[in-house]
């Protein structure tokens, strides 16, 4: 099983980017995704989750109304739009695949929101 993120830059405040996470090598069951966010020297918080059916999700205080998460069941895929972006959103954001009890993470993906 492999996680995959992509779609971070720089962006300038009050501007929105997309974030893309993909799962590869899952052979079928149900599953959940969520996005995390680091920042250097402090500990790696919740952002946002979604169930493999979509019918549920749930955001970090700091992000709701701001920040959507959607996906793709049939192909695996995980997007989370995040719009009016603060500095304070500056961080790298990892995926997290949870499939039978394991928990996958992909590499991280630096999102930047600076004039």
């Amino acid at each position: 099983v492999e996680v995959v993120e992509s779609g971070g830059d720089l962006v300038e405040p009050g501007g929105s980017m997309r974030l893309s996470c993909a799962a590869y090598g899952l052979t079928g069951g149900s599953y959940s995704m969520s996005w995390h966010r680091q920042v250097m020297g402090k500990e790696r918080e919740f952002v946002a989750a979604i169930t493999s059916a979509g019918h549920n999700r749930n955001y970090a205080e700091s992000v709701k109304g701001r920040f959507t998460i959607f996906g793709d069941n049939m192909k695996k895929l995980m997007w989370m739009q995040m719009d009016s972006l603060k500095s304070e959103d500056t961080a790298v954001y990892y995926c997290e695949l949870r499939y039978y009890g394991q928990s996958y993470w992909g590499q991280g993906t630096q999102v930047t929101v600076d004039t």
